[in-house]
């Protein structure tokens, strides 16, 4: 996978190990998700049964907000929005309804928005979140590694924070310590890999 910095799938069983490389190789793709993440160690024992992913994230990108694709003026009678960039419209005309209701809020045409509302500080609406790309990102790499993972297993653990990830599946209930050090050591190992 050449988008990834490092890309391993480990496994005692070398067919399994081309076979999930190959398939977490066309779902990563598919997904969209090999551009995002910089770092993918994939462990399966089979005898366990165990499946393991650990991954950094090379990029997250940021929380967009009303600034960063319109500019606001203040008016006598509330706030008009001169809209620079479409992209984000219909979200930010979701988070507007929310926060001021729907009769505040006026659109005459695609690129002006009035908050009818006198009083509003502008730098206070241009600093209102429309859009966190990362809540997206990090649902579809969970998406990827259950699609990834082998089929059954019925005991699943994730977490995602500060650009690294794991997804743990297995057919039986893990102590916790086990996973800790199990998850640990799979980083480790990721990190110290060139």
């Amino acid at each position: 996978m050449e988008a990834l910095e490092y890309f391993e799938v480990e496994c005692v069983e070398e067919v399994g190990r081309q076979t999930y490389q190959q398939i977490a190789d066309n779902i990563l793709k598919d997904l969209d998700l090999s551009q995002s993440i910089g770092r993918l160690h994939i462990y399966i024992d089979p005898e366990t049964p165990l499946f393991l992913a650990v991954g950094l994230i090379k990029q997250i990108p940021g929380t967009i907000r009303i600034g960063d694709f319109s500019s606001a003026i203040e008016k006598e009678d509330g706030i008009v929005l001169d809209i620079g960039e479409e992209t984000y419209l219909s979200q930010m005309l979701t988070v507007l309804w929310d926060r001021f209701g729907r009769d505040l809020i006026d659109q005459p045409d695609r690129f002006t928005v009035y908050i009818r509302i006198p009083g509003l500080n502008p730098r206070d609406i241009e600093n209102i979140e429309v859009v966190d790309p990362s809540a997206g990102l990090y649902r579809d790499i969970i998406y990827a590694l259950q699609w990834i993972a082998p089929e059954g297993f019925k005991v699943r653990r994730e977490s995602i924070s500060k650009g690294r990830f794991f997804y743990l599946a297995s057919e039986n209930t893990l102590e916790e310590d086990l996973v800790d050090t199990l998850v640990a050591e799979k980083f480790r190992r990721m990190e110290e890999a060139e």
